[in-house]
């Protein structure tokens, strides 16, 4: 993974909020990785009920959708 990208994006196929999420993401305009957790027992365990999960710096910063306006602020800061 890039060590630039700050954000995370942690969603698996056939999901609809990992889509709306991700569309929020890439309407922020800040680089993203997406990772499918259904390839990595860990991370299905992990973040399993709550996907998508979005992950800034290394720290969980939400799940279920993207809080635009504190995700803004926080990457500001």
């Amino acid at each position: 993974m890039n060590p630039d990208v700050r954000l995370v994006l942690y969603s698996r196929a056939g999901c609809h909020l990992c889509e709306v999420a991700a569309a929020d993401l890439a309407e922020l305009g800040e680089p993203f990785v997406e990772m499918d957790i259904t390839s990595d027992p860990e991370l299905e365990m992990e973040y399993g009920d709550r996907i998508p999960v979005i992950v800034l710096d290394g720290k969980e910063h939400g799940y279920w959708r993207v809080e635009k306006e504190r995700l803004r602020r926080d990457l500001a800061g």
